[in-house]
């Protein structure tokens, strides 16, 4: 999550051109509500969602540190349980990095 549409795309872009994900997918705005630093927040923020390899994710995660612009930005990973063959070969191609 990111507060502004363009550091969504700016994040998702990078990972793209650099290769650590075959594709990326900016949503939002949503509202979070959540605690921080002691105090209850509630703030529009824009979702990227990454389509990368299990290889590949450490250098995915390492890059989505360095460029975010939050100090604990949430990075999780969702296991892929199923998928159709063609599209994670695809994935498997695009992605270089790992």
């Amino acid at each position: 999550m990111v507060d502004s549409a363009e550091e969504a795309a700016a994040l998702a872009r990078t990972a793209v051109e650099e290769r650590l994900a075959a594709c990326a997918q900016v949503t939002g705005p949503v509202t979070s509500v959540y605690r921080w630093q002691e105090a209850l927040e509630t703030s529009q923020e824009w979702q990227v969602l990454f389509k990368t390899t299990e290889a590949a994710y450490p250098a995915l995660e390492a890059r989505l540190t360095a460029g975010h612009p939050y100090d604990t930005p949430e990075i999780i990973a969702t296991p892929v349980v199923r998928g159709s063959e063609r599209y994670l070969a695809w994935v498997a191609a695009e992605v270089t990095a790992g």
